[in-house]
């Protein structure tokens, strides 16, 4: 069912009265964030779809340094999934070049605001320099723990299951676990995000209404929302709109209304 929020039909609240709105003791642990709308941003400006891309950074910039200021704890975003291969070369190419520069440039800002950086996906069929940079960024930012960035890359959801079966018969097959050992919680232990929360909450940008092969084991009672703002426009009020409405939900997890709590 589409669910564009309620906050998502009101822009007349201001920046400062969500701020106000905003119960810092229930923020979501974890957001997951679909950077969806870079290529209909460029496109609607007459400008080549490189545009809209480099466009977007300026947002992961705003999102990243604002979920750090209000404390949450680990922010993913979808930044090239596996069905992206299928992109032309010349696009590809160019998404690298601003991946790297990314790193290269706030690998500084992640030291100084303690941020934790972390790439999922099948990682190593990325170029060498990128696998290299995300690598030593990684190791270079393992001790911080204020907030943990993660950038989904080369990454596809059904992916993420297969390759998580192979190493469950792995270890099947060399009897580190047996059969009786595997249940949905060992299970998410051989997932790429087995050291992170599942999310709380799922953003979606630019109008799509559907998950997009993200995150699908972690995100069965993750709370979805949707927004008409492509990615390049979304910025703090906008992600601020959204945690206003998650924190408006109840989280029943399959119970009946308030069960939870007893």
């Amino acid at each position: 069912m589409t669910d564009f929020s309620s906050f998502e039909h009101k822009p007349s609240a201001t920046e400062e009265t969500l701020l106000q709105q905003l119960d810092r003791d229930n923020l979501p642990r974890h957001v997951a964030i679909i950077m969806d709308g870079n290529g209909r941003w460029a496109a609607q400006r007459h400008l080549p779809r490189i545009a809209g891309h480099k466009a977007g950074i300026q947002s992961v910039r705003e999102i990243v340094t604002f979920s750090c200021e209000i404390g949450i704890q680990a922010l993913t975003l979808y930044a090239f999934s596996n069905e992206n291969w299928n992109r032309p070369v010349k696009e590809i190419t160019q998404l690298m070049i601003l991946l790297e520069r990314f790193l290269n440039k706030e690998l500084k800002t992640m030291m100084k605001n303690e941020i934790r950086f972390q790439a999922i996906g099948q990682i190593d069929r990325l170029q060498d320099s990128v696998v290299k940079l995300i690598r030593s960024v990684e190791k270079e930012t393992r001790n911080n723990n204020k907030m943990t960035l993660i950038l989904a890359l080369s990454y596809g959801g059904r992916t993420e299951i297969v390759d998580a079966i192979k190493k469950v018969h792995q270890d099947l097959e060399q009897e580190r676990m047996t059969i009786k050992d595997l249940d949905e919680k060992s299970f998410s232990k051989y997932l790429y995000t087995c050291n992170i929360p599942d999310p709380d909450l799922m953003i979606r940008t630019s109008g799509e209404v559907r998950v997009s092969n993200f995150l699908l084991w972690q995100v069965a009672y993750t709370e979805l929302y949707f927004t008409k703002t492509p990615w390049p426009d979304f910025r703090k009020i906008h992600f601020l709109r959204a945690l206003c409405d998650y924190q408006g939900r109840e989280r029943r997890y399959g119970l009946i209304s308030g069960e939870q709590n007893h």
